[in-house]
């Protein structure tokens, strides 16, 4: 049965629906980004053996150093540093990328060399720089602790701990790291009243100047690699020349992955060296180095005013209570001279 409504209670709905719009609003149309959807565990278990590992420092050389260190989860997902801080206080070559949303990226690091992100959390395990492990001896770390081999048993059902079994587990618990319902996917969904009337004017300059060329999809980015410096060459001092150390085509020199713009007020410093440290140098940087644009101090303030927009719900988790090692378990060496 149809549900009638009286005509002046049908007129106060059509008055009061008109009335929680401003003036200024713009309905969505067709926009390039896209919202993001709360993430669908299908192995509970699996994720939470994925998220002790993630927070475990005994898969470093060091036992101090873990996945949170660089990419840290009540930090946006980064640590806010340049360069990040590995084994031995070894400045990192490269500004560590938010591990928030990741499951959405094309391929993950700047460079692109690792094509999932089972295949990227085996890397700074082994990376000299970063944990400054092995897989081997991280493996055999694990297996040394009674409550480690209990849990992958029930998760993967062998009796063995393997490297694969560790990469499969931390990239169960990184695809839960999704972030929805910012206030801009709010307006994208329909809700007129989300947005200020700087940060829609803001969002429309960012579309309408050409930023969602790169900057596009549900992440806002991540899924293309871009050359830095499209109009004018970008100056660093940094060495990474990008996509061209995977793929050893010069035409990929100094490309590298369009990073996420999702919860970017909170991922600074900026750029793949970590040389933007405000999001106003960011804008000021992006338009001209690639658009050929100059934003005056207004229309960055609005673009600004329109990233933090992007910001969404935080991963909120419990801390995992970590199994205790055992008598045959590594002791941490975090004063290792090699």
């Amino acid at each position: 049965m149809k549900l009638k409504l009286r005509p002046l209670v049908a007129a106060a709905m059509v008055v009061v629906g008109f009335a929680a719009a401003p003036s200024w609003a713009l309905q969505p149309n067709n926009e390039p980004i896209s919202p993001i959807e709360p993430a669908k565990v299908t192995n509970p278990a699996m994720v939470e053996l994925g998220k002790k590992l993630w927070f475990d420092p005994r898969l470093s050389k060091s036992g101090f150093i873990s996945c949170n260190s660089c990419h840290n989860l009540s930090m946006g997902g980064s640590d806010n540093l340049k360069t990040s801080i590995g084994h031995n206080w070894a400045e990192g070559p490269i500004n560590s990328p938010t591990v928030l949303n990741s499951s959405m990226n094309v391929a993950q690091f700047w460079d692109g060399r690792a094509g999932s992100l089972k295949e990227q959390a085996g890397g700074p395990i082994a990376n000299p720089m970063e944990m400054a492990f092995t897989h081997e001896l991280a493996v055999d770390m694990l297996n040394s602790i009674p409550g480690y081999q209990a849990e992958f048993k029930q998760v993967f059902k062998k009796d063995k701990i393997d490297i694969d079994q560790v990469t499969n587990a931390i990239a169960a618990f990184e695809e839960t790291l999704v972030t929805p319902n910012s206030r801009f996917d709010k307006w994208l969904k329909g809700d007129q009243t989300a947005l200020t009337k700087d940060e829609l004017e803001g969002y429309v300059l960012f579309r309408d100047s050409g930023c969602v060329a790169c900057h596009n999809g549900v992440a806002v980015g991540g899924n293309s690699f871009q050359r830095m410096g499209l109009v004018e060459p970008y100056k660093t001092d940094n060495p990474a020349e990008g996509r061209v150390a995977v793929t050893g085509a010069d035409a990929d020199r100094f490309n590298f992955k369009v990073p996420t713009l999702r919860n970017v007020e909170l991922t600074y410093p900026y750029f793949h060296d970590g040389a933007a440290g405000t999001l106003s140098e960011a804008v000021d940087t992006m338009g001209r180095i690639q658009l050929g644009k100059k934003f005056t101090p207004e229309e960055n303030a609005k673009i600004v005013a329109f990233l933090k927009t992007l910001t969404g719900d935080q991963p909120q988790l419990t801390m995992p209570i970590l199994p205790p090692s055992s008598d045959k378990t590594p002791r941490p060496e975090p004063f290792a001279k090699k």
